[in-house]
């Protein structure tokens, strides 16, 4: 008879494997952000990248990319300053928020609770910051999408609205990018902190971190960190939203043209991850990605990937264009 996991793991180690597991983020949630140029930055995500407006109030906005199954994947809202207000992570199970919880006291780090329905389609959640300041929101339950609007609902089970066929049209929201002072310290923290698993990373010449590049799920990354040139603190570097393939990413770079909207930077192509990109800004300043390809990982036993400086500038832009000084050193404010 085939032994039972009981057997073969003792009761305390299946414990300690049950804690481990529970003790981590499960995805990417979504990312919340204030816009000092409120209905032009609404215009630029609704008209120009083609996201769906689930809800708005007087001073809030919530959108989402179509193949988004929750009921929102960005926040926008409206005020005197542009900045990155929260990043939030779904847990592994309901039990995981009591388990940060115990963690954070541990470690003697500042968090709020923040008791269910006070934020929309939210559940009880808990705030605070990592070690460079990043405003991190960690949260079990989240309304999902749905409608019977027959204009936007999907005739496929699959998908919880039709295809967009206008503006740039993602597929999905897939990732954020933050600068910080040292990339190595916050990389650990993320890694060992939430579970968050290191992909591949970027050194230079003296052995100093540029870039670490993360994830919890299968995609090549949910959270990056690069080095902030001027040092100057963590700053908020950009979003980003997935797209099917190529063809797609050079009709968002001629939307892009025709709508006097800003690209920093691209078509190019990352060779750590495979994805083809550009990079525009919204009118409140916020750098977006819009990106399409990128290697998926599987193994659960995947270790770093380390690009040297030697092969370095293979990893940033294998097609050979240069970022301009602005990619390493301009990023938007971090909430407090």
């Amino acid at each position: 008879m085939a032994k039972t996991i009981q057997e073969i793991i003792n009761k305390d180690e299946a414990q300690e494997r049950l804690e481990a597991y529970l003790k981590t983020v499960a995805h990417l949630g979504h990312v919340e952000i204030t816009v000092n140029r409120f209905e032009e930055s609404l215009w630029f995500f609704t008209e120009i990248m083609g996201l769906a407006l689930t809800e708005q109030t007087e001073n809030c906005a919530y959108l989402r990319a179509w193949q988004d199954y929750d009921h929102h994947t960005l926040i926008l809202h409206e005020g005197q300053t542009s900045e990155v207000n929260r990043v939030g992570w779904r847990v592994s199970a309901k039990e995981s928020l009591y388990l940060f919880e115990k963690v954070l006291k541990e470690m003697n780090v500042a968090f709020q609770w923040v008791e269910g329905g006070t934020k929309k389609a939210l559940g009880d959640a808990i705030h605070f910051h990592s070690p460079a300041g990043v405003p991190i929101e960690l949260y079990w339950e989240k309304e999902l999408f749905v409608t019977d609007d027959p204009v936007v609902q999907s005739q496929l089970p699959s998908h919880p609205s039709k295809y967009r066929s206008y503006g740039v049209s993602p597929r999905r929201f897939d990732h954020v990018n933050i600068m910080v002072d040292d990339v190595k310290k916050e990389q650990e923290w993320w890694t060992q902190f939430l579970g968050i698993h290191h992909r591949y990373y970027i050194e230079n010449a003296a052995d100093v971190r540029l870039g670490s590049w993360l994830s919890r799920t299968n995609i090549a990354h949910e959270v990056a960190f690069m080095r902030n040139a001027n040092q100057n603190g963590a700053k908020f570097h950009h979003l980003a939203y997935y797209l099917d393939s190529p063809d797609e990413l050079i009709r968002a770079a001629n939307i892009m043209a025709e709508n006097g909207v800003k690209i920093e930077w691209g078509p190019g192509k990352h060779g750590t991850s495979g994805a083809q990109f550009i990079y525009v800004f919204e009118p409140s300043g916020h750098r977006v990605e819009i990106w399409t390809g990128g290697m998926l990982i599987f193994s659960p036993d995947w270790e770093p990937i380390q690009w040297t400086s030697e092969v370095g500038e293979l990893g940033l832009e294998m097609w050979g264009s240069k970022p301009p000084e602005s990619y390493f050193t301009y990023g938007t404010k971090l909430g407090k």
